[in-house]
């Protein structure tokens, strides 16, 4: 069992207790996101302690900017002295990046979609839906196709031998790529679909005999699934499967996911480049992070105007963007508040140590520690 499979089956456990597929992808969000709490707050004090540490750093680049090799010293010197990591804030990034590839591997997989496709949630009609997608129906004989789709076969077939013997979940190598059409495809009339018997795993014997095999073929483009099955010919499994134009349709409830991730995708950029009460930015690392926030969320907006993203996927986005919201605010506060006690704590240190230098109970020594010093050697 590979783990997009792992994930689809934990998604069907969430549904069977919370009643519903949209709640259970918000569910299983909320557990990810959950679970990478310390990576979140690893990735906010390096982001703090970067925001401390700029006019610093910014003045060892400019004192040598014309020796790139002492610059470099100095900066790993700096960098150990104050004990930072400049790589401290990408690498939950990078931890992250495969966990949101898998959620989303899952959640466009053919298997996902023949289970909870056609879920509804609050205003979203269909899990499996794009912006622009095909009123397709899996599994009803026929492909609603364009001619620049592509297809795919699942990755086990059923195949039969004389005698009625049936051969169940044998692999098929190399799925993605073995299928092909056969001649020119025009919508409306049959595709022809062919494979080489070779992408069966099955011995000499078995394939000699091989009479049949029914298999899951899916449409990539718009995840539409039929069971297909393929005679044998030669060397090659070939199939004919009726085709109807594909009629495409706009979906204002994913247009209002696209905004609703848009919006808080800024507002994660926003609260994420918060600095604490008392630290200022350096004018153009503000103006950067400014250009950030507000055009990265409008190019990502205008990606997914272009590439179908289906509701569930769109719904994962959203639920993550306002977790990480409500996780930086409670991180920030946190490091407000330690930061605001180092002070204190600061501040009664230097008020204890001007008591004790207090000479015969009458001057407060506020000069010098080593004044202190000398005035008890000419006593003495």
């Amino acid at each position: 069992m590979d783990f997009v499979t792992l994930t689809i089956e934990a998604l069907k456990l969430l549904a069977h207790f919370v009643g519903n597929y949209g709640l259970a992808i918000i569910v299983l969000t909320i557990i990810v996101r959950l679970g990478m709490w310390h990576l979140n707050v690893s990735q906010q004090r390096s982001m703090r302690k970067m925001q401390t540490l700029q006019p610093k750093l910014k003045a060892i680049q400019e004192r040598y900017k014309n020796n790139p090799q002492m610059q470099q010293q100095k900066l790993m010197e700096f960098y150990k002295e104050n004990k930072f990591n400049p790589m401290g804030g990408c690498l939950p990034l990078l931890i992250q990046m495969p966990i949101f590839i898998l959620l989303y591997s899952a959640l466009m997989s053919p298997q996902f979609i023949q289970i909870a496709g056609n879920s509804k949630f609050l205003f979203i009609n269909r899990l499996d839906t794009t912006l622009r997608s095909s009123a397709a129906k899996s599994f009803d004989g026929q492909f609603s196709a364009s001619k620049t789709d592509r297809f795919a076969l699942n990755k086990f077939a059923k195949v039969y031998l004389p005698n009625g013997e049936v051969i169940e979940n044998v692999k098929v190598s190399n799925p993605a790529k073995a299928l092909e059409i056969q001649g020119e495809f025009k919508p409306g009339e049959n595709i022809d679909f062919k494979f080489k018997i070779d992408n069966l795993n099955l011995n000499f014997a078995q394939l000699e005999k091989l009479e049949k095999a029914e298999i899951q073929v899916t449409d990539l483009t718009n995840k539409e699934a039929e069971k297909i099955t393929f005679k044998k010919q030669n060397d090659l499994m070939i199939a004919s499967v009726p085709t109807i134009v594909v009629a495409n349709s706009f979906h204002y409830d994913i247009l209002i996911l696209i905004v609703l991730f848009g919006l808080t995708m800024f507002l994660s950029q926003k609260v994420m480049m918060a600095t604490g009460k008392n630290q200022e930015l350096d004018p153009a690392q503000q103006a950067m992070q400014k250009s950030m926030g507000t055009f990265m969320p409008l190019m990502i907006i205008g990606t997914f105007v272009i590439i179908p993203i289906p509701a569930g996927v769109l719904l994962y986005l959203v639920t993550s963007n306002i977790i990480q919201i409500i996780q930086t605010v409670i991180i920030n506060k946190q490091m407000d508040i330690e930061e605001q006690g180092k002070k204190i704590k600061a501040g009664d240190g230097e008020k204890v140590l001007e008591a004790e230098l207090v000479d015969d109970g009458t001057v407060p020594l506020k000069e010098t520690f080593v004044d202190k010093l000398k005035g008890f050697f000419n006593k003495n």
